[in-house]
């Protein structure tokens, strides 16, 4: 195969590869149907034109066999007036329009024939887009049904995945929140040692010396004063 043999066969299955992705098939199913009856319709359409030039043909004979009767009887009159050089050229015409006539019948027989080929034809194709109908339904369901197991399947393999990123995110929350707890506790157990001061009693050995000394001082004026109000009391 030389290369631009090659070269075609690639541009081809490019061109096929990319039908195959864009091509609905449910569409491309009703655009054959509608294609069939449009070509159906075409025959049907041949079958009406020949039935008119048919019936057209049919008049013409009609009205000459009309006009050959007339003929006829006028050619008898000639001949009952003895007038034979009328009667000669009565028949003459006679047989001209039977030479017609006979043209016709020919004609007409070909179109009925024609007319009947045509009509055996579109039946059979009317036969055969009913069955492309009825199989085209039964293969747009079937993709139908294909393609949205397709999407479910789709669906699940994403939520499965997404399933999976959810449990890997809640593992790392909860080794996060369990080392968070651990430090927490060991910060505590820091504090009850004494070997960090607890946050909420950040104050120097002083000024909780001189806090205590205060409360003493302040315990001893109160009690002093509740003795000296009930000697009071005593003497009086």
């Amino acid at each position: 195969m030389g290369l631009f043999s090659r070269l075609v066969a690639l541009i081809e299955a490019k061109i096929s590869g990319l039908l195959d992705l864009f091509e609905n098939p449910r569409e491309a199913l009703d655009y054959s149907y509608k294609r069939q009856q449009e070509l159906n319709q075409n025959v049907r359409k041949g079958i009406a034109d020949v039935v008119t030039s048919k019936k057209r043909l049919e008049l013409q004979r009609a009205k000459l066999e009309e006009n050959v009767q007339r003929l006829n009887g006028q050619a008898r009159e000639a001949v009952a007036a003895s007038r034979d050089d009328l009667a000669t050229i009565a028949l003459q015409r006679k047989v001209e329009m039977m030479n017609q006539i006979d043209a016709l019948g020919s004609q007409i027989a070909t179109l009925q024939g024609e007319q009947d080929r045509l009509v055996a034809t579109e039946r059979n194709l009317e036969a055969k887009i009913e069955a492309f109908r009825a199989q085209k339904e039964v293969i747009k369901a079937q993709y139908s049904a294909a393609e949205a197991k397709v999407k479910i399947q789709e669906a699940a393999t994403g939520l499965g995945s997404e399933m999976a990123d959810a449990g890997r995110t809640l593992q790392r929350a909860q080794d996060k929140t369990e080392e968070m707890q651990a430090r927490s506790e060991a910060l505590d157990e820091l504090v009850q040692q004494g070997t960090i001061e607890d946050v909420l009693e950040n104050r120097d050995l002083v000024d909780r010396e001189l806090s205590k000394a205060r409360s003493d001082a302040t315990v001893k004026s109160e009690l002093a004063a509740l003795k000296a109000e009930s000697a009071r009391e005593a003497n009086a």
